[in-house]
């Protein structure tokens, strides 16, 4: 089996209403994909990675601590600072952990923990497949 790139980040909530709110205004955009307000999905970025939001009650079980996802963006202060503007509380600064390499996170208002990085790496992969970066 080979890992060819992720897919769908899956994050939960009890408040499917504030969530699906919160997170439109963050990718400023609506979701594409709304299963009764128990699962909604949005379609983000270069690639159009899906993130999904499914309510608590519907998980297979207890939702753990969860992983951080990193999505790429131009400016990791400017975004961090937005994230906090928008209700989120911090997680971790803006750090660089190398060259071309930033990152920070935030606790989005539901308890998980969303990332974002300056990656020149994602940059060089879409300078090589043509896309818009």
């Amino acid at each position: 089996m080979m890992l060819r790139g992720f897919t769908t980040v899956t994050f939960f909530t009890d408040d499917m209403e504030a969530a699906k709110a919160w997170y439109t205004e963050v990718f400023e955009l609506e979701p594409y994909f709304n299963r009764d307000n128990a699962y909604i999905e949005w379609r983000v970025g270069d690639y159009q990675h899906e993130f999904g939001l499914l309510d608590t009650r519907y998980a297979p079980h207890p939702p753990g601590k969860g992983a951080i996802i990193y999505w790429a963006v131009d400016d990791v202060e400017a975004a961090y600072e937005r994230l906090l503007r928008l209700g989120a509380q911090p997680y971790a600064e803006p750090i660089e952990r190398g060259p071309g390499f930033v990152t920070a996170s935030v606790i989005d208002p539901f308890g998980n923990v969303l990332g974002v990085m300056f990656n020149q790496h994602y940059l060089d992969v879409c300078a090589v497949s043509g896309s818009t970066a």
